[in-house]
């Protein structure tokens, strides 16, 4: 009888024991397939309000070119009237930051990086409108900045806002969800899929923890977006530079000095950044009226700038492919591109609610070019065009700036649809990520955010020192 109830009491523990595990399974497979379904959701919502935001702009650009060119016939109504016009929109924009949601300010990309670490709070409820219409008056008001920072913002924050409305307490999942809206919004913005992956994985390393579930989360999320995005625009590359053939092996070296070059100057663009935005704070500080003033005033300046010099401002769209194309002297190309820091540099660093991509892209074409026109003239015998030369910067620049050189090669070549020039982007890009290290630069978005936990440190200090009333 002992032999027997021994025998009984054995299998009930290995019962209970399988019991155990398949309850672990069916739990873990739950939470697994519960965070896979809030990934659609939040891929879908930002492939949604990427494809909103870009259309918004590009109308409330338009009404603000119609409105200006049926004045055209008086200069002075002319001039006034977009100096007026982008003066308004601007200090629309940043009122709405510097009111009700400094965090808005700028790209939104080192929020996202400092949410994955849990060093900066995600308010949905206020970022999201804020962002969405002060990003929508700065981009339209002929700022140069891009689309491509408020929609990764926005993405990370409605991932947040999925993770509140479904009630879900698990942080593991909240960090995917962060991640998976951020992925989004860079695939939205410039219908590359690929690169809003591995913008997570490159990008924000240091923030997103890696495992199965959130790497698919990422993959679906991103899928969802994509597909949003295409049914109402289309399945085309975003820049049409026509179809490159690969470039010699004799002629790769040429792409090393090009890398090497971009790289020196994303290091001294990256300082210049740093610079500009420790004035604009020494300057203006937390006081509301001179921020959003001097801040529509630059807002009022790019808008007259449209006027006569198209190629200074914007986010550089439209410069890109005249550019790269050749269809610009090597004079132009420089002086465009010297104009270009300046206006950039001082519009993203003004807090302007707007990405500094798109603009940094444009600045790496022109560099590009400028270096194509002259090896084209001095190794004709290469027989390479100049836009090789210009994808290939437009990249370089991306990856020493933001120090994301697979990031900046696969969005580059999504964008074109121009693969086969991948040895050339990879060496040029990687000759830039090398030559800024060397140099000892900064990834651009990590040090913006250290910089915003230090000034954000500062200034509790300043209030805590003031003495009560």
């Amino acid at each position: 009888m002992r032999k027997v109830k021994n025998k009984q009491n054995s299998i009930s523990r290995r019962l209970r024991k399988r019991q155990r595990i398949m309850h672990r399974l069916l739990t873990r497979d739950t939470a697994s397939i519960k965070i896979l379904l809030l990934s659609v959701i939040v891929g879908c919502l930002v492939g949604g309000i990427g494809v909103a935001f870009a259309k918004t702009v590009n109308y409330i650009s338009f009404l603000r070119e119609q409105l200006i060119e049926a004045r055209a016939e008086d200069t002075w109504q002319w001039v006034l009237l977009a100096f007026g016009s982008s003066f308004l929109m601007g200090g629309i924009g940043f009122f709405l930051v510097k009111k009700f949601a400094p965090e808005a300010s700028g790209s939104g990309i080192p929020e996202i990086e400092g949410a994955l670490e849990e060093l900066r709070p995600v308010r949905w409820w206020r970022v999201l409108p804020v962002k969405f219409i002060g990003g929508m008056m700065t981009l339209s008001s002929g700022m140069v900045l891009g689309r491509e920072g408020p929609t990764i913002q926005m993405g990370g924050n409605l991932g947040q806002l999925v993770f509140d409305l479904f009630r879900v307490k698990d942080k593991e999942t909240r960090h995917s969800l962060l991640a998976v809206g951020a992925a989004a919004g860079l695939t939205a913005a410039f219908n590359a899929p690929l690169a809003g992956i591995l913008f997570i994985i490159e990008e924000m390393r240091a923030q997103f923890r890696y495992n199965l579930i959130s790497i698919k989360a990422v993959f679906i999320g991103v899928i969802c977006a994509t597909i949003i995005y295409r049914l109402f625009n289309s399945d085309q590359p975003i820049l049409n530079l026509g179809q490159l053939g690969q470039a010699g092996t004799d002629s790769l070296w040429l792409f090393l000095v090009l890398g090497v070059l971009v790289g020196a100057i994303g290091y001294l663009f990256n300082k210049l950044i740093f610079t500009v935005q420790d004035a604009f704070r020494a300057i203006c500080g937390q006081r509301l009226i001179l921020s959003v003033t001097i801040g529509a005033l630059i807002a009022g300046l790019c808008g007259v700038t449209v006027l006569f010099f198209p190629a200074m401002v914007g986010s550089g769209h439209m410069l890109i492919p005249q550019a790269a194309l050749g269809l610009i002297s090597l004079q132009s190309l420089l002086l465009i591109l010297v104009v270009r820091i300046f206006t950039t540099v001082v519009c993203f660093s003004s807090g302007a609610p707007g990405g500094i991509f798109a603009p940094m892209l444009a600045l790496g074409t022109l560099i590009g070019s400028a270096f194509g026109t002259i090896a084209h003239h001095l190794f004709p015998l290469y027989h390479l065009p100049i836009s090789i030369f210009a994808i290939a910067g437009m990249g370089a620049l991306l990856a020493a700036s933001v120090r994301a050189p697979l990031t900046g090669i696969v969005l580059v070549l999504e964008m074109t649809d121009n693969y086969q020039i991948i040895l050339a982007m990879i060496i040029t890009c990687l000759g830039a990520t090398l030559m800024a290290q060397f140099l000892g630069g900064k990834p651009l978005y990590s040090a913006i955010l250290a910089r915003t936990l230090a000034n954000a440190e500062t200034d509790i200090s300043k209030e805590n020192r003031q003495p009560a009333s």
